[in-house]
């Protein structure tokens, strides 16, 4: 499994609504940013619910670290001519996590099957370049003890801490029990550059103990 992905630049849930004319034609399209199947369809069903008028809601997501999961659906159009595109466009870029939806509202003029492949592609790419995309990092999390005396300077230090590679460390929390608990993360292949500027910020007394993983949005 990849430690990496991209997805849209939104919070989970999020995302973009832009639309697209061509020859009379309206095309609504959806961008969202899902974790789950059943997130993705709950996307579909509601544009559906919405433009309950319009005939077709052609529909393409894509789920998972590695883009494993990925469906489409014509919804009515010309097989081959709207699902399929959308999710060509879509891993184009190679995101993950989101589903697109695009509602057709017919302006009267036949588009053709390379037309209506066209007018799907580029709804999708005109949503995927309003939204932007972002990179989700598989990150170990670490706990570093703290007396309570230096617990304030630790924590202001490793906010602002950068790692040599580049990627800086992610305060996720401190909790106060007999000690600070100072919970951070950083991407898991860069433990051991994290466990050095430890020992550097504190003449070697800090140390990082894991704790988990997660995936987290850079």
């Amino acid at each position: 499994m990849s430690d990496r992905f991209l997805t849209i630049d939104a919070a989970p849930g999020e995302g973009v609504d832009v639309e697209l004319e061509i020859k009379r034609s309206r095309f609504l399209t959806r961008i969202r940013r899902v974790a789950t199947e059943e997130q993705a369809r709950a996307v579909v069903e509601e544009r559906r619910s919405t433009y309950f008028d319009a005939r077709h809601h052609c529909s393409a997501f894509i789920l998972g670290p590695d883009g494993r999961t990925a469906r489409s659906s014509d919804d009515g159009e010309p097989a081959g001519t709207a699902g399929v595109p959308m999710l060509t466009a879509l891993q184009r870029v190679g995101l993950t996590d989101v589903v697109a939806v695009v509602t057709r509202y017919f302006g009267g003029v036949k588009l053709g099957a390379g037309g209506l492949v066209r007018a799907y592609t580029d709804a999708v790419a005109q949503a995927v370049a309003a939204v932007g995309t972002r990179e989700v990092r598989l990150t170990g999390l670490f706990r570093v003890d703290v007396d309570f005396a230096a617990a304030g300077q630790v924590e202001d230090q490793l906010r602002g801490l950068v790692l040599p590679s580049g990627a800086p460390v992610i305060v996720d929390g401190v909790e106060w029990m007999d000690r600070a608990h100072i919970d951070v993360a950083v991407p898991t292949a860069l433990a051991a550059e994290l466990t050095a500027a430890l020992a550097t910020l504190s003449a070697g007394a800090l140390t990082a103990t894991p704790i988990g993983e997660r995936w987290t949005d850079f």
